[in-house]
């Protein structure tokens, strides 16, 4: 069995072992296609004759399926899975896999990181420091921005899945108050500090808002000057979820209105991030380059998720099947 992996640089850029998988195959790893789909040629070329496939971000569309006859598996390294057509990939008897729940800690800790930065600064009076600001100062200690308590304050948390309720747990841990949105609420679970609310009372009372929802039809651009003319003065959004959830130049403006005090997000709507981003040069926005999963912990559990992935399907009971 001929084995691909396409992009496996993001993944394991050589901190971690594909041992597991490539002892189950004729096993070729390329640690970059080509993520924008342009050069099918490559696409077609690399993976040609492989029943297996596992691609990240490599797109796998109709036209390429089409020329690809011995193909029988494609292996999402993620949890989303747009890259790859699955209708076309159901009419050819393909199996479809993807990766749930592996990064849920370490998207939960980017996210408090996040917010944390905004609330407090550290890496921000670091450099001040470190620029000589404190030994020149004339008083023992100085804040070159506001500091931000956030006991009592309260978080909407918009998405309700693995990471939406583990982010709960942690801004419960901080004291703070939380609402939730969520298509399908459990309302057993309310108590006096977490309520399920619709989107926008979510939006009119929460003083952080993070977001941790798949990018649906139904909600894209879900963060827009409509939106935001509902929240808060000064409310502060943190974005570890997908980047076509905000549009980037409605959340521009509110920062420079200082409508939004500030925002943090790990994923734009263009990624790599391009030079006309507004965001780029938005007030008070902290922009990371897509790192939440990364923890290599994660990644590991992520290998080990798409190993057991191709075991079961080579065994016959393929898991975590996103094309019935």
């Amino acid at each position: 069995m001929k084995i691909v992996v396409l992009d496996g640089c993001t993944l394991n850029p050589g901190d971690l072992s594909w041992k597991g998988i490539e002892m189950l195959g004729e096993f070729t790893v390329y640690d970059r296609t080509d993520y924008t789909g342009k050069d099918e040629e490559k696409i077609i070329e690399r993976a040609k004759g492989a029943e297996v496939i596992f691609t990240n971000k490599t797109p796998m569309t109709r036209e390429i399926i089409d020329k690809l006859p011995n193909l029988k598996y494609i292996g999402v390294l993620a949890t989303g899975y747009n890259v790859v057509d699955l209708k076309a990939a159901k009419e050819k008897g393909i199996v479809v896999t993807n990766i749930p729940a592996y990064g849920t800690q370490s998207v939960v800790q980017m996210s408090i990181a996040l917010l944390l930065e905004i609330c407090d600064g550290v890496g921000f009076h670091n450099k001040s420091v470190h620029d000589g600001e404190w030994e020149n100062c004339a008083d023992f200690c100085y804040w070159k921005k506001p500091i931000i308590e956030l006991c009592g304050k309260t978080m909407g948390i918009v998405g309700y899945g693995s990471i939406g309720k583990a982010m709960a747990k942690a801004a419960e841990a901080l004291g703070m108050k939380l609402l939730v949105f969520t298509p399908h609420p459990m309302y057993s679970l309310e108590n006096d500090n977490m309520k399920f609310v619709d989107l926008d009372t979510l939006f009119s009372k929460a003083d952080v808002i993070s977001l941790h929802c798949p990018l649906l039809d139904n909600n894209k651009g879900m963060i827009n000057k409509a939106s935001i003319s509902k929240m808060k003065d000064g409310v502060i959004i943190i974005n570890t979820a997908r980047g076509g959830l905000i549009v980037e130049k409605d959340l521009c403006d509110a920062l420079e209105s200082g409508k939004v005090y500030a925002a943090a997000v790990d994923v734009v709507s263009t990624e790599p991030i391009k030079k006309d981003n507004p965001l780029r040069y938005a007030k008070n926005c902290i922009i990371t380059p897509h790192i939440a999963w990364a923890a290599k912990e994660a990644r590991q559990r992520l290998m080990d998720i798409a190993e057991d992935n191709l075991k079961k399907y080579i065994e016959g009971n393929p898991i975590n099947v996103v094309n019935k």
